[in-house]
Formats: C-alpha cells, sequence, structure tokens
C-alpha cells in the first residue's frame, strides 16, 4: 500500500498536478489555493531584481512590510525601482476584481518577473506569502543571492472571512516578541484574526489607567512555576506576588499596528461576568461577598468568582474599560466572554436578587443575558460588536452578538438557524492546548487529544445546516489556552504543525482539500519552520495506508 501511495505520488510530481488539478508537492503551498497552473521556466531572484509598485501609496503600511520581508525572509534587500532587468510587481487593482474578493490575489511568475494583483493590501500580503512558500528552503540558506522560484499562475481567495488564532495571556504572560512571532505565523498562512484572551482568573494584562490596581494587584500572583500546573499551593499571608506582567498601551499600539501591517486584526476579549478573580483581587468591593479574593495559581473549579450582577458600579466599571479597550483596539469586535459563569453567588445575594426581582427577570441565567445586553448596547454605541462563548445563549441574546461556538458545534448551530453570526471553535477539532500525540511522550497538556489529522478535517459549516442558515458561520479558529503552557517553545509546539491545517480548513475550497495529499507537504512546511526558528512537533502528519 505505502509503495503504491508513493508511485502515485511520482506520477503526480510528473504530471505536475495532483488528482485535483492542482499543484503538486514539489510547490508545498499551504494553505492550498483556489486554482494553480504550473508554467514552463523559472525566475531568478537576484541582485538585477528590483520590486515596483502600482497604485501602491509610498506611505502604506504594506508596502513597507513587503520591502521589509525580502531582506528577512528571502536573504536578499531588493531595490525599489521602476527600470530593473526584472522585477516583482505588486499592483492594487484600481477596479477591483469580483473574482479576488477581498483578501484574494493573483500571482503570476515567468521566466521574465513576478506580479502580484489584490484589490487590498491583505491581498498583497497573501501573495507574497504564496511567493516565499515557492522558495525552496534549501535555495534560500545555501544562495540567497540566487533563489529559483518555478513560474506558476495562481488565483487564490478564502472561504471563509473569518480565519482565527486564539491565545491565552492570562494564565501564563508572553511577551510582544513572542505575540508577534506569532503573528508573522499567523501571516504566514494567511490566517486573519487574532483572538487576544487578556483577562481570566490567574492575570489581568492590559493597562487600563482609570482603575490603575488591575495591572498594580490583578496582573500578578505569587510565584509557582517551579511546580507543576495542579501542583501550586495556594498564597502563603504577605507572600509576594511577582509572577505575571501586563502590557501598555503603547505596547498594544505596537502589537495592533503590527498586526494591521500583516492583514491580521486583533481583537480583544475582556471576560464577563465569570473568571473574575483577578479583578476581584484589585478591586473585591465588586464581589457579591466578602470573599478574600486573590490572583489565581493553578486549577480553579469550579470559579467562585463573579461580578455582582445587583451593583451599579459593576456596571460602570464595566463601561468604563470598555470605553478604553474601545479606543485602543480598532477592531469592529470586543470578545466579552460570558463563559463558565458560575451563578451560586447571585443566587444568594441580595443586591442580585433585588435585580432579578425588580427587571423583573425569571433567573439568573436570565440576570447574565441583561447585563451582557446592556454591555452590548454600551459597546454598539462605541461603533463595536460584541462576540461571545457560546454559554450567552441561554437566557436569550440580541440578533446582532456573534457566537463563538466552543462546546462543540451544538451552540453555533443553533445560533445559525436564530439568525445570530457565528464562529465555530469546537473543542474537538480546535483546542490546540489538548495531545496532538501520544501523552506519554508528549509535554504537560490540559487532556484531550485532538491530531492532525483530526484539525484538517474540520469544517466550520456543519451538514446539518441549511445553504441559508449555513451563510451565518462567519468561519473558524484555533484555540491556545495556556493552562500548561508557560513558555514561547512550548506554544509553538502545541501550534505547529496543527495551525497549518487549521489555516487549509478554512482558507481552501472544501474540493480542494485531501488529506493525504496535504500530509505530503508537510516534510517541506517543518522545513520551513524549523528556519524561521519556530518549534514544531515532528511525531505527527505521516500518512498511515
Amino acid at each position: 500500500m505505502k509503495a503504491s501511495f508513493f508511485l502515485a505520488g511520482l506520477l503526480l510530481l510528473a504530471a505536475g498536478c495532483n488528482q485535483n488539478g492542482h499543484l503538486d508537492t514539489a510547490f508545498n503551498i499551504v494553505p492550498q489555493p483556489v486554482e494553480a497552473s504550473p508554467q514552463k521556466g523559472t525566475f531568478t531572484i537576484d541582485k538585477n531584481v528590483a520590486l515596483v509598485f502600482h497604485h501602491v501609496d509610498d506611505a502604506a503600511p504594506v508596502k513597507q512590510y513587503i520591502e521589509e520581508y525580502f531582506p528577512k525572509y528571502f536573504g536578499q534587500s531588493l531595490p525599489v525601482a521602476g527600470d530593473a532587468e526584472k522585477t516583482i510587481a505588486f499592483a492594487l487593482h484600481e477596479t477591483p476584481d469580483a473574482k479576488l474578493q477581498t483578501e484574494g490575489y493573483e500571482l503570476t511568475v515567468t521566466e521574465n518577473g513576478v506580479t502580484v494583483y489584490a484589490n487590498t493590501p491583505s491581498g498583497l500580503v497573501y501573495g507574497l506569502q504564496t511567493l516565499y512558500q515557492l522558495a525552496p528552503v534549501d535555495s534560500i540558506k545555501s544562495n540567497p543571492e540566487q533563489i529559483v522560484i518555478p513560474a506558476v499562475r495562481i488565483i487564490d481567495y478564502p472561504r471563509f472571512e473569518w480565519r482565527g488564532s486564539h491565545r491565552d495571556v492570562s494564565r501564563h504572560f508572553f511577551d510582544i516578541a513572542h505575540i508577534k512571532k506569532h503573528l508573522d505565523l499567523m501571516a504566514l498562512y494567511k490566517l486573519n484574526k487574532f483572538h487576544w484572551h487578556l483577562t481570566d482568573d490567574h492575570g489581568w494584562r492590559l493597562e487600563i489607567e482609570k482603575y490603575p490596581k488591575l495591572t498594580e494587584i490583578g496582573a500578578w500572583s505569587v510565584d509557582r512555576s517551579d511546580v507543576a500546573w495542579r501542583e501550586g499551593e495556594p498564597p502563603k499571608a504577605g507572600e509576594p506576588a511577582t509572577y505575571g506582567g501586563f502590557y501598555t498601551k503603547e505596547e498594544i499600539r505596537e502589537v495592533v499596528a503590527y498586526a494591521a501591517q500583516r492583514g491580521i486584526e486583533v481583537i480583544p476579549e475582556i471576560e464577563i461576568p465569570g473568571h473574575c478573580s483577578e479583578i476581584l483581587a484589585a478591586y473585591p468591593e465588586f464581589a457579591c461577598d466578602d470573599f478574600p479574593y486573590y490572583v489565581q495559581i493553578g486549577p480553579y473549579w469550579p470559579p467562585k468568582a463573579i461580578l455582582c450582577g445587583g451593583n451599579d458600579e459593576v456596571m460602570g466599571f464595566l463601561k468604563d474599560v470598555l470605553d478604553e479597550v474601545a479606543d485602543l483596539f480598532p477592531s469592529e469586535y470586543i470578545h466579552i466572554g460570558g463563559d463558565e459563569a458560575f451563578k451560586d453567588n447571585w443566587k444568594v445575594c441580595p443586591k442580585c436578587q433585588k435585580r432579578i426581582k425588580d427587571l423583573p427577570l425569571n433567573n439568573e441565567e436570565e440576570l447574565q443575558s441583561w447585563m451582557i445586553r446592556e454591555v452590548e448596547k454600551h459597546v454598539t454605541g462605541k461603533g463595536k460588536t460584541i462576540i461571545g462563548w457560546d454559554e450567552i445563549l441561554e437566557g436569550g441574546v440580541t440578533p446582532s452578538a456573534i457566537i463563538m461556538s466552543w462546546r462543540g458545534e451544538k451552540g453555533g448551530i443553533e445560533a445559525a438557524r436564530h439568525g445570530n453570526y457565528v464562529i465555530m471553535t469546537p473543542n474537538t477539532y480546535c483546542y490546540l492546548d489538548y495531545y496532538q500525540a501520544d501523552a506519554a511522550t508528549e509535554p504537560p497538556a490540559i487532556g484531550g487529544y485532538v491530531p492532525i489529522e483530526l484539525v484538517y478535517s474540520f469544517d466550520p459549516v456543519s451538514d446539518s445546516l441549511t445553504a441559508e442558515e449555513a451563510r451565518f458561520i462567519k468561519g473558524g479558529q484555533a484555540n491556545l489556552w495556556a493552562e500548561f503552557i508557560s513558555t514561547p517553545e512550548h506554544a509553538e509546539y502545541m501550534l505547529l504543525p496543527r495551525l497549518l491545517a487549521l489555516s487549509e480548513a478554512v482558507w481552501s475550497p472544501k474540493q480542494n482539500k485531501d488529506w493525504p495529499f496535504f500530509a505530503t507537504k508537510l516534510p517541506a512546511q517543518k522545513k520551513r519552520l524549523a528556519a524561521l526558528n519556530y518549534n514544531y512537533c515532528d511525531k505527527v502528519g505521516e500518512v498511515k495506508n
């Protein structure tokens, strides 16, 4: 069986196309393009090549990105000139090409030059990423002064508008150098939404000027980094809190600009109303009770902490925080959490019970929905749209709220049928903090098992949805929670190579997806990741017959 598969692969290479009529593995492009036609000949990037820009403003961030990309990734600094012997041209259509949609591109490589056409700067970025993937890694390493690229014509655009990668920086703090490296990885594989989980029980990571104790107190826990996640003892009286960190507003703006240059939108998440021990440690007056909350260490279940739903000062606090968040992040979205809000405190809190009676509401689930709607009204007034985990469906939501479905696909299917837009991120396919190989040989993970084959099989649109219902599915996302992940190297290992599978699941047309074919591209992609100094799991991705 293995021999016959190998022979078939050789025949496909000889033909220049795979069984679906698309580029063979000599090109190794991930995610798989929509249309790709190999051409005769090659193009060599050398000292005679210059960059050319058409209808791209000199001050445009994408122009600077492209100019800086070549020395960083190709090992050559190319001049910008219009009279060079050979050129690599990047051009924005004056009249949009409907076929390319918003983020698509057309890449043509001939013996005489390279052209990348797009309707938007994002399309130019994606065309550039594909050009880089056409360049053999060995050639870049051994002789960057002469990089030979195969001739080809590619027309490409994404299947879904939401192609997300989520990072939890609350359980463990990651500095902006690592966040930028994550954004570079996203850009390489055409992912465009960075969901930044900035607040949770284990640390508040965002400077808020009106509430300085959020970072003075809420960003720091007692250091238990020398023991396993589940083995950390609670803090002792007087023990200093030295583990953690936060991002200044200046650093946030730097990351947002860095992402935008790469076609990536940064979506902040501020957890409401649960997962808030760090808030209550800093501002205990926002709790329902006088329990001595602290920034959590290790596992915290069930999470007792919840913001008091009957306290008007809490609503004022949330609106103040969201004002600063909205001003800081240009994204049209703010994620407001809403998951795992245990309401035991609400059931015995006089203020919460009074709110339920006065509004009137039927139960604590409806109290959470009331809080979410109040927050949504405020966020909408800032020109933004809220996203919430699928728990916000309990008690009812407005039609304008976007649902992020993580507890399988059920919540997303329900929301789509009600007319809410949906982002699918079911833990059964998309949680990259789960093991990807044999747990006995792997670094620590939270549990579960999501191998790369399973990630690759993910389709954001359930077969149970009608065509009309399916149009409410905005796309999908991979989530990386950090309970067991405290270093950049470990984070990269859990992401890779599974994030490549996710990228193809949300970019490529369904008919272009094929697991055995994708697996044949992985060795070259792993070699490229190694050249870029990314850590990855090398035990996965083999085709088994």
